[in-house]
């Protein structure tokens, strides 16, 4: 086990899949759990991820326009196509989160530091999505060499 807590061979944190998601599968990113609330992680992350040229749509009960991008309550009132939807709730609402995600037709799930839900993982690529789990965009993008 690694010190994260996770398997180096459990796939969560494949680095081709990081790699497809960050680079190819799209450049619209809906954010679970970003709100106004400059202090949250969700918030940072959002800067970083715009800073790299992705649309971020915050999804929040609140609905607040963040960054300039006007909120949604859910994944399903998003009126437009999302590619990726990235995770900031905990692992154990993550799951149904994941699953809105591949109802509302995304590409590709990520969910961030600490949110881990196996069952979700296997549910998600078995609908033919790419995920990550238990990682942060933010630090993996700078990885890519600014390719993203």
């Amino acid at each position: 086990m690694d010190i994260d807590g996770t398997h180096a061979n459990d796939g969560y944190a494949d680095p081709a899949t990081i790699r497809r998601i960050l680079q190819d599968t799209g450049d619209t990113w809906a954010v679970v759990g970003l709100s106004g609330n400059r202090s949250r992680a969700a918030f940072g992350v959002a800067e970083v991820l715009r800073r790299f040229g992705k649309r971020v749509v915050p999804v929040h009960p609140k609905a607040e326009t963040v960054h300039g991008e006007q909120g949604y309550a859910s994944l399903a009132d998003i009126p437009f196509p999302v590619d990726v939807v990235d995770v900031f709730v905990n692992s154990g609402q993550a799951g149904a989160v994941a699953d809105e995600a591949v109802a509302a037709g995304a590409k590709a799930v990520w969910f961030q530091l600490g949110v881990v839900d196996p069952d979700a993982f296997a549910r998600t690529r078995a609908a033919g999505l790419d995920m990550v789990m238990d990682r942060c965009p933010a630090i993996e993008i700078p990885r890519l060499g600014g390719a993203a």
